[in-house]
């Protein structure tokens, strides 16, 4: 049978098992809506903005498991994409972007619309495509999602110029994907998973260090299978939040700049510390040379360039922390760490943080501390926007389950959560999604409101409104004697605005007032609802770890 590029595009995505496209169509795309407009099968989500389209692609991604895929027309749609697109790629997050380009005898002629997508994406994707032959598209668009989806995720580009899209060709489905040099271990070394085992085995004050990875992986029953076998302590990253249930007894919470003090106080006293599918960055190693002094350290990750890249380890093993986890658990025996556990809870006495309200003011840590109250469990999934907010969640509302949060670690997007709230939505239609956000993020992508009520999505929207960027006045509080340079927030009335864009707007900025908001704010079941926290507006995160200080070193208050 002969077909069109973009029929060919169109049947192969539903091979591919998408259910669901976020995009924003143009010229250079024409042809593939064209086909989308007789396709059922597919939904198509109009975004308001393309840097939406991949956000919400992105966050479709992370709370399913599955392929993320979003679309946009060539030059500023495509370059609309690029933050999506290395937000995706810091968190190691399946997205396949499809982007239209001029014809191919235009291309490298500054045409109307033109931008190499594929030269500035480079850094900021797994892998990506310029099709210039349609015979070549089907087998492009199996590799794309293969590459996406296998070994460490990620995003890829496939860029196809109109005239491909347009011609016609042999249509035959490519039955096996072989590329050459692209060759994913999963499998650990079974030596070094031997050596990882008895090094468990003797160490008396071990820790795990879990990443995101574990989420990726689907490795969270092997993780817990061997923290309880062993009686290891978890710590997690902020990517890492629900691979290990944050009220079992073993779990520590998060790690780093504004970690618990007694996460960061183990991981400066552990002796053994085995990191799964985490990357030591410096949010989380603060001082890089203080970082865990006195341990030995296993290295699990599928990715070989990221063990040795920050920290040196004793044990390294590269491989699925699924795969490797397993085999860990039947190599070890069970064990008790009782001096151990005796030491940390000396760590939890020495310094408990309280989460209540101010005297006569909103504070957002106790904000937080109720939605979770009133939101939590099994059926919610939990997304923030990146600032303090996004801190005082990763501390105060615990995640039992992988996939139930969703935030931009590695980046730290700003406007990340709205379109990653959207795609979370539509990903999983019987989920309660809940946003917290904050007054600075909350504008970045504050058009994307109107796709959340096009699309009739309860999604529950928490503003800590407190008039500043927190996370920056925070820092020129601390760091430079208080000089509050261009922090200063000059914002709309929240409410009247989410009313404008067809959502329900609230409010609220008395404590006595705050469980009865967010209980009406449930309740709203057909339309997003945006609740304006008025909160305390110059209280900080902490624990804070200041920039090239170790672990150790925390402000408290």
């Amino acid at each position: 049978m002969k077909m069109k590029g973009a029929q060919i595009l169109i049947e192969l995505l539903k091979q591919e098992g998408v259910e669901v496209v976020f995009g924003y169509p143009g010229g250079a795309v024409i042809d593939i809506y064209d086909v989308l407009f007789e396709t059922p099968e597919i939904q198509h989500v109009l975004v308001r903005h393309e840097q939406g389209a991949a956000h919400a692609a992105d966050g479709y991604a992370r709370s399913t498991g599955k392929v993320g895929v979003c679309m946009a027309t060539s030059g500023p749609g495509a370059t609309n994409l690029v933050t999506g697109l290395a937000t995706a790629y810091m968190d190691s997050v399946p997205v396949v972007a499809i982007t239209g380009q001029v014809g191919t005898p235009l291309i490298g002629k500054d045409s109307f619309q033109e931008a190499d997508i594929t030269g500035i994406t480079m850094p900021i994707t797994k892998h990506n495509f310029l099709v210039t032959r349609v015979e070549d598209l089907a087998t492009v668009v199996r590799e794309a999602f293969y590459i996406a989806s296998t070994g460490r995720p990620g995003p890829v580009v496939i860029d196809i110029p109109k005239d491909v899209q347009q011609k016609m060709t042999e249509f035959v489905l490519p039955e096996k994907i072989r590329i050459p040099g692209y060759k994913p271990t999963y499998r650990g070394h079974v030596k070094q998973i031997a050596l990882a085992a008895s090094a468990i085995m003797n160490a008396r004050r071990p820790l795990l260090y879990v990443g995101g990875g574990v989420v990726s992986s689907g490795a969270s029953p092997h993780l817990v299978e061997l923290a309880e076998k062993a009686d290891i302590p978890v710590v997690h990253t902020l990517m890492g939040k629900g691979a290990f249930p944050e009220s079992h007894r073993l779990s520590l919470g998060m790690l780093g700049m504004h970690g618990t003090y007694w996460a960061n106080k183990a991981v400066m006293s552990c002796d053994l510390l085995i990191a799964v599918g985490a990357r030591f960055d410096d949010r989380v190693t603060g001082r890089i040379d203080s970082f865990a002094p006195h341990a030995e350290i296993i290295h699990i990750d599928i990715d070989p360039a990221e063990i040795g890249k920050n920290v040196k380890a004793d044990i390294p093993i590269v491989g699925d922390a699924r795969m490797v986890l397993a085999e860990l658990v039947k190599r070890i025996e069970s064990k008790t760490n009782p001096e151990w556990w005796q030491e940390i809870e000396g760590f939890r006495n020495a310094y408990r943080p309280v989460y209540k309200a101010g005297e006569g003011k909103l504070m957002p840590n106790y904000v937080i501390q109720v939605i979770y109250e009133k939101t939590h469990g099994e059926n919610t999934i939990l997304v923030t926007d990146v600032g303090q907010h996004q801190m005082w969640a990763a501390q105060v509302y615990r995640c039992e389950k992988p996939r139930t949060w969703i935030s931009s670690g590695g980046l730290g997007t700003m406007g990340y959560g709205l379109p990653a709230s959207i795609g979370a939505q539509i990903g999983n239609p019987d989920k309660r999604v809940v946003l917290v956000s904050g007054d600075g993020s909350i504008f970045m992508k504050i058009q994307e409101l109107v796709t959340a009520v096009n699309y009739c999505l309860p999604i529950k929207i928490f503003v800590m409104n407190n008039s500043y960027l927190g996370m920056v006045r925070q820092w020129q509080g601390c760091l430079y004697k208080g000089r509050y340079s261009c922090t200063r927030l000059k914002n709309p009335d929240l409410v009247t605005l989410a009313r404008a864009f067809g959502a329900e707007g609230l409010a609220v900025e008395r404590e006595e007032d705050l469980e009865s908001t967010i209980e009406k704010a449930l309740s709203v079941k057909d339309k997003p609802v945006l609740v304006d926290c008025r909160v305390a507006e110059e209280e900080n995160v902490l624990p804070f770890v200041p920039p090239g200080k170790s672990l150790d070193e925390m402000i408290l208050g």
